[in-house]
């Protein structure tokens, strides 16, 4: 477990022909003994053409690595400068944009987390709100999983941070089963869903091994919360915990935190970005999990009948 930054090269501007969107099959593919994972930290702007030829160098570098699965970051397609801009860039799912990804992942033969896709989805029309949407692509180029963000960040911390993302955005109407992969079950949630430990202990309890929070944190949240959040996830789920995060100035009026980061399920941090766009890269060691969780059964120790009891005469409802 290693931290790693590759700096941009050159860059790529190739992709193969569009492939349709389907489901995945999940049956070409056994475990490694320790799977390296890759983590990407981008500057998305306004510019889809400029984040594509960004985000899709560093998914090469890091199939180049031997990575098995590459998680990118909430918002990698696009950042807007406005919600007219953002609403006007947003793509459906089987729109041009999100193809490329789709062609990407099958010709590198690599899983890609796609962590935060503006989706304009079925009921647009009618709406006139888009999907902050999670998307998952096997090595194939198939979609194996979306999930659409349930909690949104709509937040005014005075002088500092003002932002309404219900003002444009759905929230989704479900969470998303955890998904095997070559690196591990792995649950999706998005950037704001972080704060709600509900969400994590539910994907832990079906299944998920590895939980992932694409993110774009503001600079103000991310240095007071970022890491103790990311942190207190993994241990309360003994998962590994991974961060594909943006970084820096979009445009004059939006900045993020940055500091991608891998969390292994001791709470221990086994892979970061420095400053700047880059990758990090981890080893997923199940093994290791699983012995934790044999070792401290915690959900095995936890009592939710007493805490649906207690919502219950609380007035509370269930937590």
């Amino acid at each position: 477990n290693h931290v790693e930054l590759w700096p941009f090269l050159h860059i790529w501007n190739s992709f193969s022909c569009p492939a349709s969107l389907m489901t995945s099959s999940y049956l070409d593919w056994t475990y490694s003994p320790k799977p390296l994972i890759a983590v990407c930290q981008v500057t998305s702007t306004p510019d889809r053409e400029r984040n594509w030829e960004a985000c899709s160098q560093l998914v090469r570098e890091a199939t180049r690595r031997d990575a098995c699965v590459v998680f990118l970051p909430e918002a990698f397609d696009f950042i807007g400068s406005c919600t007219e801009e953002t609403l006007s860039l947003a793509e459906p799912l089987e729109g041009d944009y999100l193809q490329r990804y789709v062609s990407l992942a099958r010709e590198c033969g690599v899983w890609l987390s796609l962590g935060g896709f503006h989706e304009k989805g079925k009921d647009w029309e009618s709406t006139r709100r888009i999907y902050n949407c999670h998307l998952l692509v096997d090595a194939k180029g198939c979609v194996a999983a979306a999930y659409r963000k349930i909690h949104l960040f709509d937040v005014e911390l005075e002088g500092r941070v003002s932002l309404k993302e219900s003002a444009f955005t759905n929230p989704g109407s479900e969470m998303a089963p955890p998904v095997p992969t070559p690196a591990g079950k792995v649950g999706l949630a998005i950037c704001y869903d972080l704060r709600f430990p509900e969400m994590a202990l539910t994907l832990a309890q079906a299944g998920a091994e590895i939980l992932t929070y694409p993110s774009a944190f503001t600079v103000t949240t991310g240095a007071a919360h970022w890491e103790v959040l990311l942190r207190a996830r993994a241990v309360e789920t003994q998962s590994y915990v991974v961060a594909a995060a943006q970084t820096g100035q979009h445009h004059p009026s939006r900045s993020s935190f940055g500091h991608s980061m891998v969390v292994d399920p001791w709470g221990s941090i086994v892979a970061q970005c420095r400053e700047g766009p880059g990758l990090c890269f981890a080893e997923i060691d199940l093994p290791y999990l699983h012995r934790l969780r044999q070792e401290m059964p915690v959900f095995a120790h936890r009592r939710p009948r007493f805490y649906s009891r207690a919502a219950a005469e609380w007035g509370l409802g269930l937590p």
